[in-house]
């Protein structure tokens, strides 16, 4: 059982609570990360706190370095 939330613009039905748990979840490399949560960006250090609620909005955009 999980809660449907919106990730960029698609909904998903995720099984975790927070945010910080949802970026375990997806194997992303939090360093490279800037989340948008309901049109408010986050600091890394909220993503703990921020519990995930039905229809929630996510933007996750990640910064790859390159030449």
């Amino acid at each position: 059982m999980g809660i449907q939330i919106i990730i960029n613009g698609t909904q998903e039905t995720v099984s975790v609570s927070s945010i910080a748990e949802l970026v375990t979840q997806k194997g992303l490399v939090p360093e490279t990360l800037v989340i948008e949560w309901n049109r408010q960006i986050l600091k890394q250090e909220q993503w703990p706190s921020i519990q995930l609620q039905e229809q929630d909005r996510l933007e996750l955009l990640q910064f790859v370095g390159g030449g």
